[in-house]
């Protein structure tokens, strides 16, 4: 069910033996649009290969697991991924506790 899991970090190491933290979180998408393949497919064209989108109740919502130095940088470049598929975040949801590991 999308949006169960959110703000969580999981920490991994990089192919070039960096280390890098994984982010979950929401986006949840202003439009009240249905999820199609096409959308799908815009969405991991625009770079969120990292994220799960779905729709709950009427609600479109995408899940992300961002690789990131910081749960800032993670939830811009998944904003900025999501535009470049057209469409537009209106709430980000993450938990209490994410943030503050990453404070």
């Amino acid at each position: 069910m999308p949006g169960r899991s959110v703000g969580r970090s999981i920490d991994a190491v990089t192919e070039k033996g960096q280390f890098m933290t994984k982010y979950e979180f929401t986006l949840v998408i202003g439009e009240a649009i249905e999820l199609t393949e096409e959308i799908a497919d815009e969405l991991f064209a625009a770079g969120c290969d990292d994220a799960t989108p779905g729709t709950c109740d009427g609600v479109f919502v995408i899940d992300f697991c961002r690789e990131a130095e910081t749960l800032e940088e993670a939830i811009q470049s998944a904003i900025a991924n999501t535009r470049q598929a057209g469409l537009t975040a209106a709430q980000i949801q993450i938990e209490a506790a994410a943030v503050s590991q990453t404070a």
